[in-house]
């Protein structure tokens, strides 16, 4: 529009200039009807330019004029746009503060005439998980999960939010809804590990150990550990259950994870329950003739007791070889009590709180010293329990 005019006057003053330049204005006569005009050519010319001009300025107005009328029919809904976007990035700030409430609020406002209503509400339930307000979060998710390309995000961060509250059932039930495989997202696969230990639903995770390395979800160590974890744990299951299902158990197992101490401990637990000491103690001593590993060591304290002479003085035979192994002492000093050889124990024990000064050591020494009727040396032992 200002081009236009600012041509307009180009020509006119090209116009204005020219019949002095030249010397020749020109003659026009019109008539039409009773009306009759006689001028200069370069005054109708000039006349023709300004008309046209005030037509276009006209036209401008106009359009601009019903704009305004058309787009005054919307203004309140673009000023719930606007408050919105303010809500919205007020709420971002707040998050970013880890101001929960403030958050909570400014999301919960964004969410009205937001352009991406779910984002705002998953917001708002964040924030209502961290201050404790359960209720209002899950109103918060119910509402965006009518967004249909937020069913995902929402049951993911449903289900975390009840692992965090607590509600392991819950969780587990909210998990089952999402059908975690090995064909699932990483961020689904990720939860699942969390939940699926948390309930202890260990066969259900060693299905997913494949597609956790696949995914390089975990560190390879971190891997080994979760693997190891898992093995040991439906070997405790299957102890429990029967000798057939620690038995298959144990075949599942491919020959490197036998020789695995701790997985050799958990079977041999489970022998012990299912009345096969004899061969859960053969199973545990042959490794003490490679290696003192603490699993191997915790599972004989627990399957061994005073009775068993001969399996006592076979581990009294190892004593110069694991001499400075806490755990062979522990379980040293633990056989010796249950055999009533109380000095023994002693000897033990002090050796174990040398090696390990835990409180537990000490406590234990402590206890021991009683019995053996020395109260002042037990006072001391007391108070290093209560300091450790």
């Amino acid at each position: 529009m200002i081009r236009t005019l600012i041509y307009l006057g180009i020509i006119l003053i090209g116009l204005c200039l020219s019949p002095y330049l030249m010397g020749n204005t020109g003659y026009l006569y019109l008539s039409a009807f009773d009306y009759e005009i006689e001028t200069s050519l370069v005054f109708a010319v000039v006349m023709l330019v300004i008309a046209y001009g005030v037509i276009i300025a006209i036209e401008w107005l106009v359009v601009k004029l019903l704009n305004l009328l058309l787009g005054s029919r919307y203004l309140p809904e673009r000023w719930r746009r606007n408050a919105a976007k303010k809500h919205t990035l007020s709420g971002a700030l707040a998050l970013a503060e880890e101001n929960w409430s403030d958050a909570e609020r400014f999301m919960a406002k964004g969410a009205d005439k937001g352009e991406l209503p779910a984002l705002n509400l998953l917001a708002a339930a964040r924030a209502a998980q961290r201050q404790g307000k359960y209720a209002e979060r899950d109103s918060y998710l119910e509402r965006a999960a009518k967004e249909p390309l937020a069913e995902l995000a929402v049951a993911t961060s449903h289900t975390r939010y009840l692992l965090q509250q607590g509600q392991i059932e819950r969780a587990e039930t909210e998990l089952a809804k999402l059908n975690p495989t090995s064909k699932s997202k990483p961020p689904v696969i990720r939860l699942a590990i969390e939940v699926y230990q948390a309930t202890g639903d260990w066969r259900a995770l060693r299905e997913l150990l494949p597609a956790i390395r696949k995914h390089s979800l975990l560190s390879e160590d971190k891997l080994m550990q979760l693997q190891q974890k898992v093995t040991v744990n439906l070997l405790e299951q299957a102890g429990n259950d029967s000798w057939d299902a620690l038995d298959k158990e144990w075949q599942w197992l491919s020959r490197t994870e036998k020789q695995l101490s701790a997985n050799r401990a958990a079977y041999a637990l489970g022998l012990a329950r299912q009345s096969k000491r004899d061969e859960a103690i053969k199973l545990l001593l042959k490794d003490m003739e490679s290696q003192a590993d603490a699993d191997v060591l915790a599972a004989l304290g627990q399957i061994l007791n005073g009775r068993d002479e001969a399996p006592r003085l076979q581990l009294e035979r190892f004593g110069q070889k694991y001499e400075d192994i806490h755990e062979y002492q522990e379980c040293m000093a633990q056989l010796c009590r249950q055999g009533r050889d109380f000095k023994g124990a002693r000897a033990h024990l002090q050796k174990a709180c040398e090696l390990n000064p835990s409180s537990e050591n000490w406590l234990a020494l402590a206890e021991l010293d009683e019995q053996l009727g020395d109260t002042n040396l037990a006072l001391t032992h007391y108070r290093r329990a209560a300091k450790a």
